[in-house]
């Protein structure tokens, strides 16, 4: 037997509940893997709150590195032994071992930790789908990131670094602030104290950015908008405040015929092609020393509750990860 974080119920962090599962052997197409380390993200919290609605009873997680320790029929693109990470894919990260479709597993090359590894599968391929894909973003651009100091704030301070980007991030103090400049966030904004649009438009010039990425949701919505410059992209990539209400189109014709969408790296990284290429371009910054991605928190697997109310509470910075 292993042990595994289900949800009964949706609710707070005490619905996380710690049980003991059966892990039976991989069938075709499937591997079986023994946890290392598991990353914790805001999305495993729109799960087990029911923001996002889960057939119940349900495992949670998305993200997690371990080994390999057995796979079924067809699997020949990893093997026993092997170090894997995946970011997408079935919920059930939150386990000690579980069984799940191989496709989803990209080996983690040598000079990449583990616990690294489970920090970057889900948070730094939503960086490589929001840089390189959503907006492929050049040297020279200036952008808008909310939540510059949370785990894939911290990536995408560095990812935009290495590409020569002008960063402006949003952070919720100046401890949070100064980490963020550390990891490559060429402005920041105080947002408790600063109102982010008129900064905004004081560091562009009153031109506004081209593009906002935005994972906090209610509460900067629609001032990101007014942050664009005519014909600017608002990405809307996760909500910790709240969901985005509903809102009149004609708002994007008011505010300079702006264009608004929200990706998943769940459609990004859909086909393994798409994945591996992903993931390979993401290694190759974390070999080349450009991007360095380690939790700063860590917590027992059995402590997921803790975990959760850390992050809620905004009491974490950068990347959180649990530990089987």
């Amino acid at each position: 037997m292993s042990h595994a974080i289900r949800i009964h119920a949706t609710g707070g962090p005490e619905v996380l509940s710690w049980e003991e599962i059966p892990v039976g052997e991989p069938g075709p197409g499937e591997a079986r893997v023994r946890h290392s380390a598991v990353g914790v993200n805001y999305i495993d919290t729109y799960h087990r709150s029911g923001l996002y609605k889960l057939p119940l009873p349900s495992g949670i997680g998305n993200e997690a590195a371990g080994v390999v320790e057995a796979v079924g029929a067809g699997v020949d693109w990893v093997a026993p032994g092997d170090r894997v990470a995946y970011g997408s894919g079935p919920l059930g990260a939150y386990s000690e071992r579980r069984v799940m479709p191989a496709d989803r597993l990209v080996r983690i090359p040598d000079g990449v930790s583990d616990r690294g590894a489970a920090t970057l599968m889900l948070k730094g391929l939503t960086v490589q789908y929001l840089f390189r894909q959503t907006r492929r973003l050049e040297a020279g651009d200036t952008i808008l990131f909310h939540a510059a100091a949370g785990g894939v704030g911290l990536i995408a301070c560095q990812w935009a670094r290495a590409l020569g980007v002008t960063m402006i991030g949003t952070v919720g103090s100046d401890e949070k602030a100064a980490l963020a400049k550390a990891n490559g966030c060429t402005h920041t904004i105080v947002y408790t104290r600063e109102n982010f649009v008129e900064r905004v438009k004081e560091l562009t010039g009153g031109r506004g950015v081209p593009v906002v990425y935005d994972s906090v949701g209610k509460d900067t919505f629609p001032a990101s908008l007014d942050c664009l410059s005519p014909r600017g992209l608002f990405v809307s990539f996760g909500n910790s405040s709240g969901s985005v209400a509903h809102f009149d189109l004609m708002l994007l014709a008011q505010k300079g015929s702006l264009y608004a969408t929200r990706p998943t790296l769940l459609t990004y990284a859909a086909k393994r092609e798409a994945m591996t290429a992903m993931a390979a371009e993401l290694f190759d910054l974390v070999r080349a020393g450009k991007i360095v991605s380690e939790p700063r928190q860590t917590f027992a697997l059995k402590d997921a509750a803790v975990a959760h109310a850390a992050l809620e509470s905004r009491a974490t910075t950068g990347a959180t990860v649990l530990l089987p």
